[in-house]
């Protein structure tokens, strides 16, 4: 299986006033421009994943419908287990019982860097990973999703995602 972790776009800022639940903080108009051109990136350098799994929270559900709308990636599915604060092996759970040979998810910091470390490290595993705001990686298990079990394939920047679009 071959897993793409994909950081939700820039959003706004926190402000309670404006949403009073973090979970209903979008995209800002920045994130959704920046997101578009990052996803036609994707398009260009990697194939579409077979599922997508989101977190609930509207952030993570508009990158992904970006995903859909410009990189013609499936539907995405909202899955508790990528919701702020979950474990990574609760998403290791999931993903091993997922038969997809290409999986995408769309989340949160820290959480995707402490899911990327599981997977290459196993839960005991120390990696200091930095994923900008729409970036993108991809592992690859022999198999089924497995604590420490992956390979790293390649980690890219929104900046880099940018880039490789078709003007």
């Amino acid at each position: 299986m071959e897993l793409l972790i994909v950081r939700h776009a820039i959003a706004f800022e926190r402000d309670r006033q404006r949403w009073r639940d973090d979970a209903a903080r979008p995209l800002s108009p920045v994130g959704i421009r920046q997101s578009r051109k990052a996803a036609a990136g994707m398009k260009e350098f990697s194939k579409a994943p077979d599922r997508l799994l989101t977190s609930p929270l509207v952030r993570a559900r508009q990158t992904a419908q970006i995903l859909t709308d410009v990189a013609g990636w499936p539907q995405a599915e909202e899955v508790h287990e990528l919701s702020p604060g979950q474990s990574a092996l609760a998403v290791l759970t999931l993903l091993g019982k997922n038969r997809s040979k290409r999986v995408a998810v769309v989340g949160h910091q820290p959480d995707l860097a402490a899911l990327l470390t599981a997977c290459l490290l196993g839960e005991d595993g120390a990696l200091a990973v930095d994923m900008k705001k729409n970036a993108v990686a991809c592992v690859s298990f022999e198999g089924s999703a497995r604590a420490g079990h992956a390979v790293l394939k390649w980690l890219a920047t929104p900046r880099m995602l940018r880039g490789l679009r078709r003007h």
